[in-house]
């Protein structure tokens, strides 16, 4: 005579038929397997997600889940609510991490990000600072003119100046000296 099985391996036998019948795509063995398993699934994802809204939201993508690949689970690796309740809590780990990644505070607590583009007055500045500048360079004596502009445009020292021009560096900076005298002079003019 054999003994009678208990009830824990009753209910397990019965929970593994209902998750093979939901593998073949069986609704109401789904919906048994739901009334037996969504209270428990639910405290395995409410724990993880701490919000029941949330915890209501994730259980229902993990019934989704199970529907899907119901058919993928074998009775001999896992148990069925272990399989189950992997699902939930690797489905409620996701949607902590993407909360982790989406959590973002009002747009109003943002700080403004500088716009460093000149604006629109700044350019006509700077373009008729520009026109005045040629404009006085053009106004100097030419060696005081092309001095200038290879020392400050160019970036060449006094000394690489004077070397390429075969002058003495004394000459070349006094060259320099009184071109910018006479800018400075042209500049203040047209202010």
């Amino acid at each position: 005579m054999t003994q009678p099985r208990p009830a824990s391996d009753e209910a397990r036998a019965h929970l593994a038929r209902m998750l093979i019948a939901t593998g073949s795509e069986d609704r109401a063995a789904f919906r048994e397997l739901y009334h037996l398993t969504s209270a428990k699934l639910f405290g395995v994802v409410l724990r993880i997600c701490g919000d029941t809204q949330a915890a209501e939201d994730v259980l229902h993508d993990v019934y989704l889940i199970i529907w899907r690949r119901a058919g993928a689970w074998e009775p001999g690796r896992a148990s069925p609510i272990t399989w189950l309740a992997t699902i939930a809590r690797n489905r409620a780990i996701d949607w902590r991490r993407a909360q982790k990644v989406r959590r973002a505070g009002p747009i109003d607590d943002a700080s403004d990000i500088p716009d460093t583009a000149p604006d629109a007055e700044s350019e006509l500045v700077a373009a008729g600072e520009r026109h005045s500048l040629r404009h006085c360079l053009e106004e100097l004596e030419p060696r005081q003119g092309e001095a200038i502009r290879t020392a400050f445009f160019d970036g060449m020292t006094y000394a690489d100046y004077a070397e390429a021009r075969g002058v003495p560096l004394g000459t070349a900076k006094s060259w320099i000296r009184r071109g910018l005298a006479r800018l400075k002079e042209c500049l203040d003019r047209d202010a």
